[in-house]
């Protein structure tokens, strides 16, 4: 089965004015896309295996790029000097350099601290964590309500978002406050919960199935996330704690990242594992007579419209992260399929 990818009429535009590329992760196809423009205006789509990529998080001068796969966080490092080339013509070159082996743990978001270490949801152990030199990984933070450090996914604490200011991690979301194995699973309608990380505080409840939590430094007292279960995005109001609905999603919607006052947001086509069946998301499609798609929707944080798709068909069928690189116009990256990366050096002056 063939990949396709059709943007909408301005989407191109869109990506050439605000000089953006975009990445998505694939674990259903085990596979990471970076898709930027042409020279003539055209998509230009780059991918490289990586047996179930995840979580993502681009640097804010896109010049590193980390992501989560099986049971390894890569770090990948733009090749390309600022203003360069490669030969063929991409302005980025995205090669791994580091992987930290931290066992199959469901490394689900990753974000990168002040201090430059990623910062990344253990969901297998309910807990937040980031790398170790000696070890598979090393615990930050857990909810209290989860009483023992075991992999057994409990809550499945999936989501983090940073403070945009100090770096810092400062929300995440579960799917639920179970303390036995799998037991968020039985929580999937309105378990949902949202929590500040500094202060263990439960900001909001009733979600159902929530992800991808975000902060957004033009818009202070709001946390935006994807009340995925319903479909909807929005955002959490720290001072009421209740969700405010944006835009409707048609798919499961799982993974975004800010561009300008815009947010891109992946989703899913149907699933037919029965853990995401049953949701008020079926009941939406039903009544809005649409079906669930595999597509990056662009939505305006100011007036909800969604106002750019990309559409992605064929083999792909399920995302679960999306990456901004800001001043990327056409990107690539190595993987370990070929011989390519034998050969590509950069020596550190």
């Amino acid at each position: 089965m063939e990949l396709a990818l059709t943007a909408s009429r301005h989407m191109t535009a869109w990506m050439d004015r605000e000089r953006v590329s975009l990445g998505f992760s694939t674990y259903q196809a085990g596979k990471l896309f970076l898709v930027g423009l042409q020279p003539d205006g055209r998509l230009s789509v780059f991918e490289r295996t990586f047996n179930r990529c995840m979580g993502l998080h681009a640097s804010d001068d896109a010049r590193t790029l980390w992501m989560a796969s099986l049971y390894q966080l890569w770090r990948l490092e733009n090749f390309v000097p600022h203003g360069g080339a490669t030969p063929d013509g991409y302005d980025a070159l995205y090669v791994p350099t580091t992987g930290h082996t931290t066992g199959d743990i469901d490394t689900h978001d990753i974000q990168c601290g002040p201090d430059g270490r990623p910062v990344f949801a253990a969901t297998l152990f309910n807990c937040l964590a980031t790398v170790s030199d000696t070890h598979s990984f090393r615990p930050v933070w857990r909810p209290p309500f989860i009483s023992a450090l075991v992999p057994e996914d409990r809550c499945h604490l999936n989501g983090l978002a940073q403070d945009p200011t100090t770096k810092d991690p400062a929300y995440v979301t579960a799917v639920s406050r179970s303390d036995v194995n799998d037991g968020w699973r039985d929580r999937r309608l309105g378990g949902g919960l949202l929590m500040d990380v500094r202060t263990n505080a439960v900001i909001a409840e009733d979600l159902s199935m929530p992800h991808s939590p975000r902060v957004h430094p033009d818009f202070p007292g709001r946390v935006w996330l994807l009340n995925t279960g319903t479909g909807f995005f929005g955002y959490v109001d720290l001072a009421s704690g209740r969700f405010e609905e944006v835009a409707f999603c048609p798919g499961f919607a799982r993974g975004m990242t800010f561009v300008g006052r815009h947010v891109v947001v992946g989703l899913s086509a149907a699933r037919e594992n029965r853990t995401f069946q049953g949701l008020p998301l079926d009941e939406g499609l039903r009544s809005r007579d649409a079906d669930a798609r595999c597509a990056l929707h662009v939505i305006s944080l100011d007036s909800g419209a969604t106002e750019h798709t990309l559409r992605i068909e064929g083999v792909v069928q399920e995302l679960y992260d999306v990456a901004a690189l800001r001043g990327v116009v056409r990107p690539k990256l190595l993987g370990f399929k070929t011989d390519e990366i034998r050969r590509m050096l950069r020596v550190e002056e």
